[in-house]
């Protein structure tokens, strides 16, 4: 590969949060030190233990060799960048200017999106597994979530229960749905046909719907990601999305995301909503980080860490499904994240997910409690490392961990 994504990177004291809340409570969930003898391998927080690309990091450094950072606006390079990057990679049809507008994150376009969508005490429709953070996002603003649970097939495969989301709509009079394509914890790529018909299902009942396509880019081989409002007509018109490089090219840590909403009145409200604090303005260095990810080399860079990290995946999901009696987990069709269904052993070996997990961050496995997504007995594990160190990760599990019945 052109790329490194082998060697183990020491972020400790580099303001990673994966590593350095490591036995701290600031959350609430942060993995306990491991016992002496096991450094800690961090698959909890949802970044990568890579480098980002070398062009975000060439872009970045030769704005700053610049010496001024005064007010600025947005070049339309930045706008462009997104048009060609949308449309180029993930099928986007018409994508202008006008229907971009700048983020500081997810989070912060989803509330704007909720409190202009809907009323305080207005129920959400959401699919669980969830993402943990959506959680804020509804109830922190005064609104419910209602739950709709995703079903496994015959294969494994996550679905979505149409029926059942119908009749929750229905019988909430809920007119607002959040909805995670990719999905995590899951890592489901929605297939068009499953993507119409949800849309289908919110359209008779009169519901709006935002779109978190954070994880976009990370699709494996045999996949592809339909952006939701590429459905049809009526998503095009009713679905508002966000988007940002920051899963892609692991830039978090630098804030930068951004929507796109298509129609004008829906555009126009959140926009306004959104502004009125003054908090979402654009930082230079973000601006000319993702014009890094978002060139020729960028897109290069990626297109091999996919590769990285559906091997990953692969062999997380075979090491797990083949060695840990009673541990399951569905091959992920992008992300990177991977989440374990514990119960069958739990119940077989009398055991409790708290013991588990517990056991894995007393061997440096820093994995994450699946219970706050939703699974009742689910570990969420991270898998964007170097192979040696997932490797390393599942070898601790099958040695300290899942032990039971040996």
């Amino acid at each position: 590969m052109k790329y490194d994504f082998t060697s183990i990177i020491d972020r400790r004291g580099k303001d990673a949060m994966a590593i350095d809340n490591i036995g701290k409570k600031h959350w609430g969930n942060e993995p306990d030190f491991p016992k002496e003898g096991f450094d800690p391998i961090p698959m909890w927080v949802a970044d990568m233990n890579f480098g980002t690309a070398p062009a975000v990091t060439d872009a970045i450094i030769a704005r700053a060799q610049h010496p001024t950072f005064g007010y600025f606006g947005a070049r339309d390079e930045y706008y462009q960048s997104i048009i060609d990057w949308q449309s180029r990679r993930n099928g986007h049809v018409g994508l202008e200017k006008k229907h971009i507008g700048y983020e500081n994150g997810v989070h912060g376009f989803v509330t704007s999106a909720v409190s202009v969508l809907s009323a305080p005490g207005d129920k959400i429709l959401v699919h669980s597994p969830v993402y943990v953070g959506f959680w804020s996002d509804i109830e922190g603003i005064g609104r419910n979530s209602v739950y709709s649970e995703l079903k496994k097939d015959e294969n494994g495969i996550w679905r979505m229960d149409y029926e059942d989301m119908d009749a929750k709509l229905k019988a909430n009079n809920i007119h607002l749905a959040i909805f995670c394509s990719p999905h995590n914890p899951t890592g489901r790529i929605w297939e068009r046909w499953e993507i119409e018909k949800a849309m289908e299902v919110y359209a008779a009942n009169n519901c709006y719907v935002i779109s978190d396509e954070i994880w976009a880019d990370l699709v494996f081989s045999g996949h592809k990601h339909i952006p939701t409002q590429m459905a049809n007509d009526w998503a095009r018109e009713h679905v508002v999305a966000v988007y940002a490089p920051s899963k892609t090219f692991n830039l978090a840590g630098l804030i930068g995301s951004y929507h796109i909403i298509y129609n004008d009145y829906l555009r126009d409200r959140i926009r306004k909503h959104s502004g009125s604090t003054h908090y979402n303005s654009m930082n230079v260095l973000s601006m000319h980080a993702l014009l890094g990810a978002y060139s020729k080399e960028g897109e290069d860079w990626v297109n091999e860490l996919l590769e990285v990290l559906e091997n990953n995946s692969k062999y997380v999901t075979d090491f797990v499904n083949s060695k840990f009696d009673g541990v399951k987990i569905s091959m992920p069709q992008g992300t990177y994240m991977v989440f374990l269904d514990c119960s069958e052993y739990c119940a077989k070996y009398n055991t409790t997910i708290d013991a588990v997990i517990k056991a894995g961050w007393d061997v440096g496995v820093g994995w994450q409690d699946g219970r706050a997504f939703g699974g009742k007995c689910h570990i969420r594990m991270n898998l964007a490392s170097p192979l040696s160190r997932v490797q390393e990760a599942c070898e601790r599990l099958e040695k300290y961990v899942f032990t039971a019945g040996k």
